[in-house]
């Protein structure tokens, strides 16, 4: 279940986005312009339709730490970190962007995934000592940029990243922090600078089969060096003696091209042109301020990583790579 809409699509200019981001701004009227805001530390992104749930009690984090693919029991309060649930056989099923007070673990999930996520959770209490809470109707995620001097309020959980803070703010503050700290950037702005860091989305870069080698999870969602959960078998088998499947790459799109390619768009060697054989589909597509079109996209792992591709019928892509063959 998805909140209500945000009270900022309100806001001058304010056009809803589709999607996987219904429910907040797609933008408010210039998409160049509040990327290059964000670029410069100022401003902020309204997140507010992503799930939020928590966790108390005196054994969340060690109890965490035994469902995480992430090394969680020890995490210091105030230290933000990234993990995943994975499915017994290894795909992801969840991803959750954590941070801890020193008395609730908070994260932030997917619009809509938050509801399966408890579920889950709720069923591996056990004898453990934790709440599990869905807490979206009543908190909102706000994003500020890196670089921004926009101070976080002392009453308010704060995931630290290097490309920016992530605030559960209290919903029913949302439109007075809109005013105080504007002006807001929208959600494909923040997407444009998403895809511009390698950074991979659940339901976007992940299908019902990825694993976390694909998109180079391993070191950033997943430690290798902490006990057992559930996809552990798999995780250890890639990383030991296999290779994954696919692997994600960053595309730089032909800029003559009007339209972008929409998600499941498929990636072809350029050299067998339209009717050649598919090697993979683009995950996210974007417009940047500074690089033009790119996009994500998971191709199969011995695509070579100097090749010319070519995306949908007509779109040529070159590749950087950032899962390494």
């Amino acid at each position: 279940m998805r909140p209500s809409k945000s009270p900022l699509l309100s806001l001058p200019g304010a056009v809803p986005a589709e999607g996987p981001d219904e429910g907040v701004a797609a933008h408010y009227g210039d998409l160049f312009r509040e990327q290059r805001l964000l670029a410069d530390g100022t401003g902020f992104v309204d997140l507010s339709h992503r799930g939020v749930v928590t966790v108390t009690g005196p054994d969340r984090l060690s109890w965490l730490h035994l469902l995480l693919t992430q090394h969680v029991s020890d995490l210091p309060a105030g230290q933000a970190t990234e993990a995943l649930i994975l499915s017994p056989h290894g795909h992801i099923e969840h991803a959750l962007y954590l941070v801890d007070d020193g008395e609730t673990t908070w994260a932030h999930v997917e619009p809509g995934t938050q509801e399966a996520l408890i579920a889950y959770l709720e069923s591996m209490k056990f004898f453990y000592k934790v709440e599990v809470a869905d807490r979206t109707d009543d908190v909102a995620v706000t994003f500020l940029p890196a670089g921004s001097i926009v101070p976080a309020p002392q009453d308010v959980a704060v995931r630290e990243t290097p490309y920016g803070r992530d605030l559960f703010l209290p919903r029913e503050r949302l439109t007075e922090f809109a005013a105080e700290h504007g002006p807001a950037a929208g959600a494909l702005a923040y997407e444009a600078l998403r895809v511009e860091g390698h950074r991979p989305r659940l339901g976007l870069e992940t299908d019902h089969r990825t694993i976390p080698h694909e998109l180079g999870l391993i070191g950033v969602a997943v430690h290798l060096q902490k006990g057992c959960y559930r996809g552990q078998e798999t995780v250890a088998r890639v990383h030991n003696l296999g290779k994954p499947p696919r692997r994600l790459v960053f595309l730089h799109l032909d800029g003559s091209e009007v339209a972008l390619p929409a998600h499941g768009a498929p990636v072809r060697l350029a050299s067998d042109g339209p009717e050649g054989r598919q090697l993979g589909f683009v995950t996210t597509s974007a417009r940047h301020h500074e690089l033009g079109p790119i996009a994500l996209a998971l191709v199969k792992r011995n695509v070579p990583v100097d090749a010319a591709l070519l995306v949908g019928e007509a779109t040529a892509a070159a590749q950087e790579v950032v899962v390494e063959p």
